[in-house]
């Protein structure tokens, strides 16, 4: 007699039921809490990066406390805007990655240079700056976009490496209290909440599971500012001076003013963004599984250069995009761009509110430093994976590496090595990814591809895209469709 078929044979368990959302998790929504806390975090991992370089430009150009503080929220608000055009975007405008744009720390020196140059109506003059490079370089997007074929893995495991290292800095610093002439800086004490909020975060991703787990950066913000509130870490002025609602209104300091000097300087400082933006979406494409293709790169960085070229209109600064937040997804392995746009109306909001603004400043920089080594330590760690694959016993890649990362750790190691250099130069040589970048892709050209060589030695054409892989390619149609 024949055995009965068994009704249940192709049915498998719950665990091994595959994933039935046929979008990529970039493109896919989280629920309405798991969106605004996961937002939340990201604008806290960026909070201090935003609102530090008006914190420099002010007062260095003659502003008082009160347009610093209308200076910082604007920059929000800017910030805001500049996110959810990468995020969400429009026609052929925004990576549509999970992508955060802020205030470029590249043209603080250029902006104080010109501030200190004309006083108080330099920030006119900053701004016109600002709008004429941000024009010219949305112009320039298509063109510049196609450098895409020049960084094979050799060159973005060297640039993402580059991102993490480099930023470990900014983490120290908060670490030590942030301002190096005020009282108590480098203290045990701020060290010593730095490295409690480190062991709290390291603690809390041991411990949790599932959605606790991914938010453990910004619990971990949470319980180190806690902790610091009895220690008179933490300042509340800032919540009894601030208002309610406080529009950036437009043009708040005059009409933008036109000089070809300060153009120039900015236009320089647009070129430095956009490498460095290029780059960091390429690590973000490796980390979230979506490579980011020419048209991808297209599309953000005419979100960045449009982002720019609206900003001053509201009082904000050129935008770029904000490395520390790419740890953040490597860590969290929340790849959703939806949460990151949460993120960016967060700003908004920040940017319209003071006081909601003010209560993200309640963390203490040390607090901050203490997560932001976890943060920059994970971007680092992402380009040592993508290194991996780049065959450095092959060739001359590991020399490639070698010299890249050498000179792209001279203003880290040696702050000091180009002070002699015109100041026009400093913007580029003052940039570690800037200038590890540039070397990497003329070593991998002068060794993997000039001379007749047809390989990089990691399995890609020389002088291809990173990430041109026949699996990648309906990836990208079915993003741009």
């Amino acid at each position: 007699m024949a055995a009965e078929p068994r009704l249940t044979k192709d049915v498998p368990a719950p665990e091994e039921i595959p994933d039935q959302d046929p979008r990529h998790p970039v493109d896919r929504t989280l629920p309405p809490f798991k969106m605004f806390t996961s937002g939340l975090q990201h604008v806290a991992a960026m909070y201090a990066g935003v609102v530090a370089p008006p914190m420099i430009v002010g007062p260095a150009v003659g502003l008082n406390a009160r347009d610093t503080a209308f200076l910082m929220g604007a920059s929000l608000f800017t910030a805001g805007i500049a996110t959810l055009l990468q995020t969400i975007g429009f026609w052929k405008v925004g990576a549509r990655l999970p992508f955060v744009n802020g205030v470029s720390f590249a043209g603080v020196t250029p902006m104080v240079a010109i501030g200190r140059e004309r006083g108080a109506e330099g920030i006119a003059v900053i701004f016109g700056a600002i709008i004429v490079a941000s024009v010219l370089g949305f112009v320039l997007t298509p063109y510049f976009s196609r450098l895409v074929r020049f960084f094979p893995p050799v060159v973005t495991g060297t640039v993402i490496t580059l991102i993490g290292v480099s930023l470990l800095p900014v983490a120290f610093n908060w670490s030590q209290g942030g301002d190096p002439t005020a009282d108590g800086y480098g203290s045990m004490r701020n060290i010593g909440m730095a490295g409690l909020t480190l062991l709290i975060v390291l603690v809390l991703r041991k411990v949790l599971r599932g959605f606790l787990q991914q938010i453990a950066i910004l619990l971990g913000l949470v319980a180190g500012t806690v902790v610091a509130v009895p220690m008179n870490m933490t300042d509340f002025d800032a919540i009894k001076d601030a208002g309610l609602v406080g529009f950036p209104t437009p043009f708040h300091f005059g009409a933008p003013q036109f000089e070809i000097a300060a153009i120039i300087s900015m236009c320089i400082v647009m070129l430095v963004c956009m490498t460095e933006s290029t780059a960091d979406m390429l690590a973000l494409g490796r980390i979230v599984d979506r490579p980011a293709d020419e048209r991808v790169i297209e599309g953000g960085l005419r979100a960045d250069t449009l982002g720019s070229a609206i900003s001053p209109l509201f009082n904000g600064f050129m935008c770029s995009a904000f490395a520390q937040n790419i740890g953040l997804v490597a860590m969290t392995k929340v790849r959703s761009r939806f949460v990151v746009a949460a993120g960016g109306g967060i700003l908004v909001l920040l940017g319209l509110c003071p006081v909601l603004a003010s209560v993200i400043a309640l963390v203490p920089l040390p607090v901050l430093g203490g997560a932001g080594i976890v943060l920059f330590g994970s971007v680092a760690a992402s380009g040592i994976q993508t290194l991996a694959t780049a065959a450095l016993e092959k060739g001359e890649n590991a020399l490639i590496v070698a010299a890249a990362v050498g000179i792209g750790l001279i203003p880290i190691a040696a702050p000091e090595f180009y002070h002699a250099f015109p100041k026009d130069l400093l913007v580029v040589l003052d940039s570690g990814i800037s200038t590890g970048c540039v070397v990497a892709i003329v070593l991998n050209l002068a060794f993997n591809h000039w001379g007749g060589k047809g390989s990089s030695g990691d399995g890609t054409v020389a002088g291809a895209p990173a990430d041109a892989a026949p699996s990648s390619a309906p990836v990208a149609r079915r993003r741009n469709r």
